[in-house]
């Protein structure tokens, strides 16, 4: 394995990702994408798509560099939401991601380049479909939101190489159904009950008694310890954590894994010694952050975080 750039949610921001190409070494030439250093690949993390305006130029650029060889990706939430709002289910016609209010206003950047039903627009989602829900690699792994290793095993036994199939893909918009826990939980994080009589109310007011949960954290041994979001951390329980949701964390002697989705803010940190996230909010008002991964490399350094400046 050489030197490998992962690179997070972009959210079709083309400025930032040339940006940060430019900054990384990477170069378009008639024969296709190059790199002063022959064996350095690229690994996007997912959610190319949404909230930014040129969603389009995006996806074009990084499948240009998967045909050149250079690159490989898997697959966000946005993918999975925007195959499934656009997938209509075999036995009712009905999409199988509604088209309200909140969704069409999640999706506008999108459906204003790609419209229901254009022949781009299914070109393009055929692509997505073809994208896997997590890489593993010899040195690293990388997903999306979540890696819980009994749920992506799971998921490799179901799938070919974690890529959902056409009617997996159905499955994975039933809550009836397994897949769609699966993959809920892959591509936007885990949540868990709190325990009787617990509750706490979010950044919006409104009254809550699911927590998300940083799954990286091996070492948390309380509520208030793995919680993720909660304004008043007080209004959790300080009781330990029942050890079936301990032993879902990552675990501190596996390999690297790196993860997107969760729209941090501030100077990038290490969720862990062997665990990172990289999405800082680049869809919005954040810059484009990276992680230059040397071979060999068991235990992450802030050193390899890079930054990148938001173009004007």
């Amino acid at each position: 394995m050489g030197t490998v750039d992962i690179i997070p949610d972009i959210h079709g921001q083309i400025a930032k990702l040339r940006g940060a190409l430019d900054a990384l070494g990477w170069r378009r030439s008639p024969a296709g994408w190059i790199h002063p250093d022959p064996e350095r690949t690229i690994v996007f993390l997912g959610d190319f798509i949404d909230r930014g305006p040129e969603n389009r130029a995006v996806i074009h650029l990084v499948r240009d560099l998967i045909d050149s060889g250079k690159a490989r990706a898997i697959m966000g939430n946005h993918e999975l939401n925007a195959l499934h709002f656009h997938t209509a289910h075999p036995a009712t016609g009905q999409p199988l991601r509604a088209h309200s209010e909140k969704n069409l206003r999640q999706h506008a950047s999108f459906l204003a380049e790609f419209p229901v039903g254009a022949g781009e627009t299914r070109e393009a989602l055929a692509w997505m479909r073809s994208l896997p829900l997590f890489l593993e690699a010899e040195g690293f792994r990388a997903v999306h939101a979540c890696w819980v290793d009994p749920k992506i095993d799971r998921v490799r036994a179901l799938t070919e190489d974690g890529v959902l199939s056409e009617e997996q893909l159905i499955l994975a918009a039933d809550p009836a159904d397994e897949l769609f826990h699966l993959a809920e939980e892959i591509t936007k994080g885990p949540e868990h009950q709190l325990p009787d009589g617990f509750a706490f109310r979010d950044k919006d007011g409104t009254h809550r008694d699911h927590v998300r949960l940083q799954w990286w954290n091996a070492g948390a041994r309380t509520w208030r310890d793995i919680a993720i979001s909660v304004p008043v951390p007080d209004d959790l329980p300080g009781v330990p954590l029942p050890g079936t949701l301990m032993a879902q964390t990552y675990p501190a002697h596996e390999r690297p894994v790196f993860f997107g989705h969760y729209w941090l803010s501030g100077d990038p940190v290490l969720q862990a010694p062997n665990a990172l996230c990289l999405d800082y909010s680049a869809g919005k008002d954040g810059p484009l952050v990276t992680y230059e991964l040397h071979p060999g490399e068991t235990l992450l350094s802030p050193d390899r975080v890079w930054l990148h400046a938001i173009p004007d």
